[in-house]
């Protein structure tokens, strides 16, 4: 049987690991990547190093297989990865050179490290939690994503988070359909560099 579980130390491998294994819209991203962490550096890692309090895991007998990650508020966490998160990665990785067309998938990562995005505040102020959550194909069709986010809006609804947030790519059609069925609403979409939907709701 799979288990909830709040997230622990150790299982920062596991974060790295299923996010390279999701990180292609949801599907197995490993043949992209020379670098099998670099896509972990971006878009898991911080959470579970910098705000471990906010993330859950779920494991079966087989270990971790899947997590949902993110911080009660965006705003402070973006400021807090451009001092204690970006610069370490700066001196590991070069910002790649242009064109942007010609990038590898880890030199599009590299230049999120160089470049790091942030949320707008017209998204940030109103919705100031948001999570990220990736699940392996075991544990998917199973009920897992809802019981994830479920159990993430009670503990952010429970520090005083009235509303979160996330982000998706539109090529992510099934997650997509699954944030909108789970009873999220499309806040705003926005074109490249971001190329992203963002949804909100109500953290309780």
């Amino acid at each position: 049987m799979a288990e909830i579980r709040p997230y622990r130390s150790e299982d920062l491998p596991a974060l790295y690991e299923i996010c390279l294994e999701t990180g292609l819209s949801g599907a197995d991203a490993r043949h992209l990547y020379a670098d099998r962490r670099i896509i972990g550096h971006v878009y898991a890692g911080p959470y579970g190093v910098l705000e471990p309090e906010s993330a859950l895991v779920i494991a079966d007998a087989h270990g971790v297989g899947g997590y949902i990650i993110g911080t009660a508020d965006t705003y402070a966490f973006e400021k807090r990865m451009e001092v204690e998160w970006w610069p370490t990665l700066r001196t590991q990785y070069a910002d790649p050179p242009a064109p942007h067309t010609a990038w590898s998938a880890d030199q599009r990562m590299a230049y999120a490290i160089h470049h790091s995005s942030r949320t707008p505040r017209r998204i940030a102020e109103p919705y100031p939690a948001h999570l990220h959550i990736d699940i392996l194909p075991r544990l998917q069709g199973q009920g897992v994503g809802r019981a994830l986010i479920d159990a993430w809006r009670a503990m952010m609804a429970a520090r005083g988070v009235a509303r979160l947030h996330l982000g998706v790519g539109p090529a992510n059609a099934r997650a997509v359909r699954f944030y909108q069925a789970y009873g999220f609403h499309e806040i705003e979409r926005l074109p490249e560099p971001w190329n992203t939907i963002f949804f909100g709701i109500a953290a309780g």
